[in-house]
């Protein structure tokens, strides 16, 4: 039981690390696309 449950402990916590991987890229990659917006502006 305590190995099935852990097992479930890192399932979750794959999860949890996947959707702040996800949302890391997205915010990323909006970052990324003001600062090309901004630099194109004022270059």
């Amino acid at each position: 039981m305590a190995e099935y449950k852990h097992g479930s402990m890192d399932i979750t916590e794959q999860q949890q690390t996947y959707k702040g991987f996800v949302k890391a890229m997205v915010i990323g990659g909006v970052i990324a696309a003001v600062l090309a917006v901004l630099g194109a502006i004022f270059l």
